[in-house]
């Protein structure tokens, strides 16, 4: 199929970044930290700058929220029967209630539907950026070993640029406040760059995790809930909401999509359970392979 492409360049820079560190050998928490305090803001930034809103985002927010709690809640009931630590069950949070919407479910969309579609994916995909960087980075932050309690994990949330980044560029787009062209070229290069950076990381960190020291049964749970789960949850969700049946397919395809990468580097961030969120990110992007035209057939 034609989405296959769009894999090849995220395995491509994976398989960089993995024999980079088996050969050389890097910080990955510098780099990660770098990726997340300086170039994901000005990714974000350009992501609310270039997206003109409209009366469709309620229903899109509604509808991203929704199905993020819900998928929180699934995995809390799962832990709560497997007796899973607070560490445990944010870093499952993380793996499995966040969607690679971007470089992935977007260009996928893109294929299925043309450009009549491609503008409710970029609407899904600005709104899943707001939900990690708030909702996403409270669990990460929650779930790390230096943070306690609801307090510092909300602090945790005010001190992330993502969020600042994010504002500023809705504000700008509200205001129809120009950048020069200059300042665009900027901003532009950053935030290309952000991407493959957050992905060669991603790579990078799983160069360092031993395979025989998996949580096989744990890993299990939040491939079904990412990968399964959601599409399902999606589907029930859009049975209630006023939008037209294209953009309630793409709701369901864009659900089903696999871990986004940005939760590995909120887990290093925190030191939340990166080993297992990071392989995660890598299996569930590979399974979607099977998964996804499954999707499809039943949805389209």
């Amino acid at each position: 199929m034609e989405f296959l492409f769009v894999l090849i360049p995220i395995f491509a820079i994976f398989a960089i970044g993995f024999i980079g560190q088996k050969r050389i050998g890097f910080d990955t928490k510098s780099i990660s930290t770098m990726a997340l305090y300086l170039m994901s803001p000005i990714l974000v930034f350009r992501t609310f700058y270039t997206t003109a809103f409209n009366e469709e985002y309620a229903y899109f927010i509604l509808y991203t929220f929704g199905l993020c709690f819900l998928l929180i809640s699934v995995v809390f009931i799962l832990s709560w029967i497997n007796g899973y630590t607070n560490s445990q069950t944010c870093g499952m949070i993380l793996a499995s209630a966040f969607m690679n919407n971007g470089n992935y479910g977007t260009p996928v969309v893109l294929l299925l539907f043309g450009a009549t579609g491609l503008e409710s994916a970029i609407i899904l995909m600005v709104i899943q950026q707001l939900v990690m960087c708030t909702i996403g980075v409270y669990y990460a932050a929650k779930g790390g070993k230096a943070t306690s309690g609801i307090k510092e994990s909300l602090r945790a949330v005010k001190r992330m640029p993502i969020i600042y980044g994010a504002v500023v560029g809705g504000m700008f787009q509200l205001l129809h406040i120009e950048l020069s062209k200059s300042v665009y070229q900027a901003v532009d290069l950053v935030a290309n760059a952000a991407i493959p950076t957050i992905i060669l990381v991603l790579g990078m960190q799983l160069a360092t995790i031993s395979v025989r020291n998996l949580a096989k049964k744990k890993l299990s749970f939040s491939l079904a809930i990412k990968l399964a789960i959601s599409p399902v949850i999606a589907y029930v969700l859009t049975l209630f909401l006023p939008v037209d049946d294209m953009t309630k397919q793409i709701m369901i395809i864009m659900a089903a999509m696999p871990t986004a990468a940005n939760t590995t580097m909120y887990a290093m961030q925190f030191d939340t359970e990166p080993e297992f969120v990071s392989v995660a990110t890598l299996f569930s992007t590979s399974l979607s392979l099977v998964t996804l035209p499954i999707v499809f057939w039943i949805v389209l």
